[in-house]
């Protein structure tokens, strides 16, 4: 009887050790960078871009990554991170993502355009300041909150047009 109960403690336990939490977070290897992914749920199953390692150049955010052989979905791009990241000029957003993170672009100084997909909801507070190479922007009808200074400092930035479906601009 001691041996099946110890069996069974060790059984859960292992188990233990594979399963992800909220908050866990798993560093993704890509082509001369890496991408965070920390989760935010795991019923559903979403996680969200918490930061990037390495300088890279163009990204193409996945809209599923697979964490220890649970897929989960990217639905946001978290607060600061690709903060600062000079090298990025362009980034590909997937439709599961529906919100942009307090200053998630800031400081990406040769970011030159971004198309934000119809799935975001709201653009965080900081967002884009800062990108002084940005030149174009769409904003989706879906859009329905700016933060303040969202594209502050962006001085290459001729014109933006808002949707009748943003009812906050910071």
């Amino acid at each position: 009887m001691k041996k099946l109960l110890l069996f069974i403690a060790l059984t859960i336990f292992g188990l233990g050790l594979n399963a992800q939490n909220v908050g866990d977070v798993t560093t993704i290897d890509y082509d001369g960078y890496s991408l965070k992914f920390k989760i935010t749920s795991v019923s559903p199953a979403e996680c969200k871009v918490s930061g990037r390692t390495g300088s890279p150049t163009e990204v193409t955010i996945p809209s599923t990554v697979t964490i220890s052989g649970t897929e989960y979905f990217v639905t946001s791009i978290g607060d600061w991170a690709f903060y600062v990241c000079s090298s990025l000029t362009s980034i590909e957003i997937p439709n599961s993502v529906t919100s942009i993170g307090d200053r998630a672009f800031s400081g990406c100084s040769s970011l030159t355009s971004i198309e934000i997909p119809n799935s975001v909801t709201s653009i965080g507070y900081d967002a884009f300041w800062g990108c002084s190479s940005l030149t174009s922007i769409e904003i989706p009808n879906s859009v329905t909150s700016i933060g303040d200074y969202a594209f502050s400092g962006c001085s290459s930035l001729t014109s933006i047009e808002i949707p009748n479906s943003v009812t906050s601009i910071g």
